[in-house]
């Protein structure tokens, strides 16, 4: 595939993955649709999305995913949008990046990865700034959804761990997306006489599943082949803050001081431990 392919598909799904915090923010916000509606209007079109998508490859796919999949991929998704009834776009983003960062780190050492003392160093950094930015004060998110949101990128983390290595990640995620919908249609039950939908709130959980989550994968799947592994790694820590300037600029949230020292030390420290510097590969290798 030729760089500029490679770099507009790559871009393409950054920007996707990055919509996906603002349009569950925007949605929720306007308070045009609720958290479970959106989780599972999101779940099911992104699932006809991939399954379009799978539908027209050229060759038949091989990948049909597994119910431990979907469930974390449900999990993720559910607490996501919850998650968002409260907080920030761009806070929530960086809440659930760190997440999956930590968890895939965590997961790593437990399977016997030695970290070297700068990498230690990186995480106590992130840590720090975790803290920093949860610490009570005016600008302070609310912890109970920052705790959802922590929840939602350690299912994620989990997800992109399992699906690691697969010979067809878009068949593999179309499977898994499918399987959510009965877990999505469960979850509607639940909360039968809470939901509220309005035709905006509807649109928004569309682009989501349908743009922003199915042909997000799609494109980063598309380009990861003919990514290096740190470059993937290092490309993944501008969704914090593409999600954060969108934030700013499309829904009008503020630019804190407190998400800046703490987003700065949570990425910072993310990148100590997941970047190469010797052209090796990263310490734990994302999805």
């Amino acid at each position: 595939m030729p760089l500029f392919h490679t770099t507009v598909l790559t871009g393409l799904a950054m920007l996707a993955f990055a919509g996906n915090s603002l349009l569950c923010r925007l949605a929720l916000q306007s308070h045009s649709i609720d958290a479970a509606s959106f989780t599972a209007v999101r779940l099911a079109s992104g699932a006809a999305m991939l399954a379009l998508v799978v539908s027209l490859k050229r060759a038949p796919s091989t990948g049909v995913g597994n119910w431990t999949s979907a469930g974390l991929l449900f999990a993720y998704a559910a607490l996501f949008s919850f998650a968002y009834g409260s907080l920030s776009a761009g806070v929530g983003a960086l809440l659930l990046f760190g997440a999956v960062q930590a968890t895939m780190v965590g997961v790593g050492l437990c399977r016997g990865e030695i970290l070297a003392p700068r990498q230690w160093g990186g995480l106590a950094l992130a840590f720090g700034g975790l803290v920093v930015l949860l610490r009570p004060g005016l600008s302070a998110p609310p912890l109970g959804a920052a705790l959802l949101m922590l929840l939602a990128g350690v299912a994620w983390g989990l997800y992109s761990l399992l699906g690691k290595g697969a010979t067809d990640p878009v068949g593999v995620t179309a499977g898994n997306f499918l399987r959510t919908v009965p877990l999505s249609l469960l979850m509607l039950v639940m909360v039968q006489g809470q939901a509220s939908l309005s035709t905006a709130g509807l649109m928004y959980a569309l682009c989501s599943g349908m743009l922003t989550s199915g042909l997000g994968y799609v494109a980063w799947y598309a380009a990861l082949p003919q990514l290096k592994a740190g470059a993937a790694a290092s490309i993944q820590l501008s969704v914090p803050l593409l999600a954060a300037i969108g934030a700013v600029s499309l829904l009008g949230e503020p630019w804190t001081m407190r998400l800046t020292l703490a987003g700065a030390a949570i990425l910072g420290g993310i990148s100590l431990v997941v970047l190469t510097w010797s052209g090796g590969r990263p310490a734990v290798a994302k999805e």
